[in-house]
């Protein structure tokens, strides 16, 4: 694995552990590349009025908008489990608006060993996304 998805990897580690998951207790944590190269994070956040709440995926690229970022170019998901933590549907069509179909998902466990990296488009084929508002 190249050092810089290390990188995006570990951010994605940290942001697990602050995760607000007082309700479900499966905490996430999630991480985009910009394409500036700088990395935002974000965790999943629960509230009262469960299942109502913010996945991490979602927090990560509401970091890259704010701080300016348009496109998400490498994406790290953290989760423990025995079965995979990908993002769920509503965050693969969040991330089919950041990303390009041939953009990196790495789909890791909590201590950021990458169990499988997809492709967006294997995660979301025959997507629907902004060109189709053209």
């Amino acid at each position: 694995m190249a050092e810089h998805t290390q990188d995006l990897i570990a951010a994605a580690v940290a942001a697990r552990l602050k995760a607000y998951a007082r309700y479900s207790k499966f905490l996430v944590g999630a991480a985009v590349r910009d394409e500036q190269g700088r990395i935002h994070a974000g965790c999943n956040v629960e509230n009262a009025a469960y299942p109502v709440g913010a996945c991490a995926e979602a927090g990560a690229l509401s970091a890259m908008v704010l701080a300016g970022g348009l496109r998400a170019v490498e994406v790290a998901v953290v989760g423990a489990g025995a079965g995979l933590v990908t993002p769920c549907g509503g965050c693969r069509q969040r991330l089919r608006e950041f990303c390009a179909e041939d953009t990196k998902v790495h789909v890791c466990d909590e201590t950021g060993k990458v169990r499988r990296t997809f492709t967006l488009v294997e995660l979301l084929p025959s997507s629907f996304g902004p060109e189709n508002l053209k």
